[in-house]
């Protein structure tokens, strides 16, 4: 079987519903579109369309059902935050009628087979390629505002994009940030906690009170939101680090958990014990 036919069969055979996307406005000209997958943002104005992030392919239809509903004009832009499938599966949907602008590594990820432990996921179809790539930062002037695109390295992955709305206040930070949860750091794409923290310290430089952040996953944010996230990186990493140099095993910190003010962090696909597993070994190797 071709390796683009098995990349298409996967995504189709991903348990999505087709009924459990949401959109809600941000500020400005952008909504979010919320649901299954990462979030996506949606720049809306004169101009048509501008998409971060695409989620699963299956709910390419419905995406373009709510961008309808939001305005009119075409999708004349596609961004994507990093190369994971709940963020690039429509990209092949979608790249046939827009441009998708990303950082090199997606590109590079996405076009080669990519191994994550024992889970090998084959190259997406060509036309889930990005066909504009950046190093470090670009900007596109669109819906009467610079859509600044900064990367930031080695932090979820080592592909990951902050997009910047400078004229609706609007940042989205891909998985570089999750919500009121642990995060998932992708150590075995190029991605590390330091990053992580690097990526949200940038984005609180930049931000001002009155700034909305979409996160990769969870609900719209605000710069508090983002420094209890980054609170909690540092406090559970200095926790660990001291178990690890108190000579406690990897069982005993996550039997010992992150602390009550975090109970409730592990609820959502990082759990309590992975999110410690993912802190040792950020600490270790």
């Amino acid at each position: 079987m071709p390796r683009s036919l098995f990349f298409a069969l996967l995504l189709a055979a991903a348990p999505v519903s087709s009924q459990d996307l949401t959109v809600s406005h941000v500020a400005g000209s952008i909504h979010m579109i919320n649901g299954q997958g990462g979030n996506i943002g949606v720049s809306v104005g004169a101009d048509g369309f501008l998409m971060v992030d695409d989620k699963f392919a299956p709910l390419a239809d419905q995406i373009r059902a709510l961008l309808q509903d939001l305005g009119e004009g075409d999708l004349e832009f596609l961004l994507n935050t990093h190369f994971h499938g709940d963020h690039t599966g429509g990209n092949a949907e979608f790249g046939a009628e827009t441009p998708i602008i990303a950082h090199h590594n997606v590109r590079a990820r996405l076009t080669t087979e990519q191994q994550r432990g024992d889970r090998i996921t084959p190259p997406a179809p060509p036309a889930a390629w990005p066909v504009i790539t950046f190093a470090e930062a670009l900007s596109i002037h669109f819906n009467g505002e610079e859509v600044r695109v900064l990367h930031v390295p080695h932090a979820h992955t080592d592909g990951d994009a902050l997009i910047f709305f400078t004229g609706s206040n609007v940042i989205h930070m891909g998985d570089t940030f999750f919500n009121q949860r642990f995060p998932f750091v992708d150590m075995d794409s190029g991605g590390a906690v330091d990053g992580v923290l690097a990526a949200g310290r940038a984005v609180l430089a930049q931000a001002n009170p009155e700034t909305r952040i979409i996160p990769g996953h969870g609900p719209v944010a605000s710069p508090s939101d983002l420094e209890t996230y980054l609170r909690m990186i540092e406090e559970t990493r200095a926790a660990v680090a001291s178990g690890i140099d108190a000579g406690h095993s990897l069982e005993e910190l996550q039997a010992a958990g992150a602390g009550d003010e975090w109970a409730t962090w592990g609820d959502g696909f990082i759990s309590t014990d992975r999110w410690i597993a993912t802190l040792h070994r950020d600490l270790t190797e």
